[in-house]
């Protein structure tokens, strides 16, 4: 049995989940709608600007979506108190262990998420949203250097960023957004898009990626967002189902991140993918992904057995990556056997 945080702290963090999403369909300004696309269903925010019709994405349509946009009127009326009870709730999270955001990352967040970068679907991957689990699982992460970064990483569905979003933008860009917290892009070799922007007082660094769906992995446009992206394999495996997460931050920020079962199994490939000076990241790599296995095969076996027997059923490539690291993980290794 794992140490784990108090019921307060776990039932604290539902709690501000749910209230930063009635915030986000509070902020609905027009009539909301239903759209078809691809057999699924999606809803947008559609309201009138000047003599213009303009959408603007919500999300796919779920049951707990279709209610708080039912509630929409009464979720606008709740705010000021909503907003209030939110910081309460942060305060109660931080006192209880959970870990917070550094203003200094907090507060690009919470901009990026006013544009509208997370609505449209961006999603945190890497150690930031590996800290945020602790709130999802209700589990202390923390051990050695797991949960220290100078990155920040961002992905999204360049497909997601062609054709749902129907061209809703973040706004103000992002590029905007980052100049304002002095970070300036990084030149890329044999591209004149930007997908890394580095801050000018630290060593802090953004980046923004993509799944690659053909041999190469290049760069590609996510015009959704605004800039650029470096594609990679296997990264659709991670953000193909995110979900929502509370980062704290003031009155809390709701971001999205991949599902934890999905990011565990995602950290074993990348750590076998590592090559030069990126080898020694492969160490924290599996120190994540073990104490995710850990928490998953007590908590949500079967989670973790979908994730794990979907990500093996890829093919060989697949099998090859996390059967490697796997063999550097007996007690990892040992917890999937026993699924």
């Amino acid at each position: 049995m794992q140490d784990r945080h108090s019921s307060i702290a776990h039932a604290a963090y539902i709690d501000l989940l749910n209230l930063l999403r009635d915030e986000q369909v509070s902020k609905i300004q027009g009539t909301p709608r239903l759209e078809k696309r691809n057999g699924k269903r999606y809803w947008y925010d559609t309201f009138r600007v000047g003599t213009s019709v303009k959408k603007r994405y919500i999300g796919e349509d779920t049951p707990e979506l279709a209610d708080r946009i039912a509630r929409q009127n009464q979720l606008v009326r709740d705010q000021a108190f909503a907003t209030e009870h939110r910081t309460k709730l942060v305060r109660t999270l931080r006192a209880q262990g959970i870990q917070a955001m550094e203003a200094s990352v907090g507060s690009l967040l919470s901009a990026m998420e006013q544009a509208g970068a997370f609505r449209l679907g961006a999603t945190i991957i890497g150690t930031y949203a590996f800290r945020m689990y602790e709130g999802e699982l209700g589990l202390p992460l923390r051990q050695a250097d797991t949960t220290q970064t100078n990155d920040i990483d961002i992905a999204q569905f360049e497909r997601l960023s062609l054709s749902l979003a129907l061209n809703d933008t973040v706004e103000p860009s992002l590029a905007t957004t980052f100049k304002d917290f002095d970070f300036a892009p990084v030149p890329a070799l044999f591209s004149r898009s930007h997908w890394r922007w580095r801050q000018t007082k630290s060593q802090t660094m953004v980046e923004f990626l993509t799944p690659s769906f053909r041999s190469e992995e290049d760069i590609r446009e996510l015009p959704a967002l605004g800039v650029a992206a470096q594609s990679l394999h296997f990264l659709n495996f991670l953000i193909a189902e995110p979900i929502k997460a509370a980062a704290l931050y003031r009155s809390g920020v709701l971001v999205q991140i991949p599902r934890p079962e999905a990011y565990a199994i995602h950290k074993l490939i990348v750590a076998n993918r590592r090559t030069g000076d990126t080898r020694l990241k492969a160490v924290k790599d599996r120190q994540q992904a073990a104490l995710l296995i850990r928490a998953l095969a007590e908590d949500r076996p079967a989670d973790l057995k979908d994730a794990y027997d979907d990500a093996m059923a890829r093919g060989e490539k697949w099998r090859d990556h996390i059967g490697a690291s796997l063999t550097r993980m007996p007690e990892s290794a040992a917890l999937i056997a026993a699924l």
